[in-house]
């Protein structure tokens, strides 16, 4: 059995198979593609010829070189002092949060006052 909402008492009430017809499968709606967001041109293709120029220049040649490098070093500590910095800090919350969370079990855990 095939239901529909019944838009004034907004219940679901029986429907014949015919009328049946769900909403992303209408027929003669023709499909359109989404708009591209990520790598936009800077320019119009039309006028930027065959080549079209990005915002940012390509880095993943000079990227898979340093990663890839077996220089002993693990690969979050490859770009240098600021990996090393954000590393430390998210041990430093890490190692404190679980501290700052063990002595709220353990005050939970004590009977309160009377």
């Amino acid at each position: 059995m095939y239901y529909r909402l019944d838009h004034v008492t907004q219940r679901l009430t029986g429907a014949r198979a015919t009328v049946y017809n769900p909403q992303g499968f209408r027929p003669g709606v023709p499909p359109t593609s989404p708009p591209i967001i990520f790598a936009t041109p800077t320019k119009v293709a039309s006028e930027g010829g065959g080549q079209v120029d990005y915002l940012v220049a390509n880095r993943v040649a000079e990227m898979q070189k340093l990663f890839q490098s077996a220089d002993g070093v693990p690969v979050h500590l490859k770009r240098g002092v600021m990996d090393r910095l954000l590393y430390r800090t998210t041990m430093a919350l890490t190692v404190g949060g679980t501290i700052y969370c063990l002595l709220k079990l353990y005050s939970a855990a004590q009977p309160g006052n009377k």
